[in-house]
């Protein structure tokens, strides 16, 4: 059935428009007798109000822009909830657009964002955004903008993300203590900021403890498709396992080499950990149901984006400084079975 209108309330309570119209928003102008009568009315017919027409009135739309990388993703999905929930219960909805890891899609979402007049935006950069630039005009122009997940020092802004850099320490220290020293590590660019933070903290680790840098034992999966990805994975795992001294451990730096590594290990006939150990940023509810169970960095999604939802709403009503803010919430070492001491 059609939606009612503040007309049709109107006519069929023998009342204004205007009338109508204060009533639903519980003006003092309207008695308690009439809202009663009104809201009744309103809820019995299933009145919903014209949230354009009250947009264009009150020069807000009531939206919120969101860029991620790819919404196939289960860290994203996450951060996505947090950020979902957040903006509901303040009254927003969200427009969810995804970048593919292009810096050109991802300029592409925000001139749509921006036309389609959200109020502000949340953005995941993608792996090829290194020129801040077009997130630096926007800011200029007075569009609220913060950054969640891909922390960055290459623009001032607000962020919330993790410490990227202590996580990756936190793993291939891990693996050091249970005495792997050959310590591979797959990465996905170093133009990326939070992956260069990660391949830091790897190295740092591996300096910590006298081991020698090694760069036969990085490899670079530059991020795209998930078949391209995956395949990608495979290739590297298996050039890894063709050098003349092989590692003994994997590290990897993302949600998804962690998940195609350990497929890509299965896959290729390698016991997890007798062959190879293996630890890594991960964020699926389900590593310790893996076989075996994925030791893993576990990044607070949810929180991420329940937080970063919440600083822009603050931007949004003038609650929040101006003054920019990084916040970096804390990471968190799950041990299972993939980095057992070895033997």
């Amino acid at each position: 059935m059609p939606n009612i209108t503040l007309r049709d309330i109107a006519k069929t309570l023998d009342l204004s428009v205007s009338t109508v119209s204060k009533a639903l928003r519980d003006s003092y102008e309207i008695s308690e007798a009439t809202k009663r009568r009104v809201v009744d009315f309103a809820r019995a017919n299933h009145y919903l109000p014209n949230r354009m027409a009250k947009s264009l009135k009150e020069g807000k739309s009531g939206s919120i822009g969101v860029v991620v990388c790819s919404i196939d993703n289960s860290f994203v999905s996450r951060m996505l909830d947090g950020i979902d929930g957040t903006c509901a219960a303040s009254g927003y909805d969200i427009i969810i657009m995804q970048s593919k890891e292009s810096l050109l899609q991802e300029r592409a979402c925000l001139k749509q964002l921006e036309a389609r007049g959200v109020e502000g935006m949340l953005v995941s950069p993608s792996a090829e955004t290194v020129d801040m630039g077009h997130f630096d005009l926007l800011s200029a122009a007075g569009m609220p903008v913060v950054f969640f997940d891909r922390v960055s020092k290459r623009s001032d802004t607000f962020q919330v993300g993790i410490n990227n850099q202590e996580g990756a320490f936190l793993a291939t220290q891990h693996l050091i203590d249970n005495g792997y020293r050959r310590i591979a590590m797959l990465n996905i660019g170093p133009d990326i900021y939070f992956a260069e933070q990660r391949g830091e903290g790897y190295r740092e680790a591996l300096a910590a403890n006298g081991i020698y840098y090694r760069e036969e034992y990085v490899r670079i999966c530059t991020p795209s498709d998930r078949e391209t990805l995956k395949a990608g994975v495979g290739a590297s795992i298996r050039s890894l396992f063709a050098l003349p001294e092989k590692p003994d451990a994997l590290f990897t730096t993302t949600d998804q080499l962690s998940t195609y590594s350990l497929s890509a290990l299965h896959e290729l006939g390698y016991r997890i950990p007798d062959d190879i150990a293996l630890i890594g940023f991960s964020n699926t509810e389900f590593a310790g149901m893996l076989t075996p169970p994925l030791s893993a960095v576990y990044q607070p999604a949810f929180e991420i984006g329940r937080q970063a939802a919440e600083m822009l709403i603050g931007l949004i009503g003038g609650k929040e400084s101006m003054d920019f803010e990084t916040i970096m919430l804390p990471v968190r070492l799950d041990v299972r079975e993939s980095s057992r001491l070895k033997g």
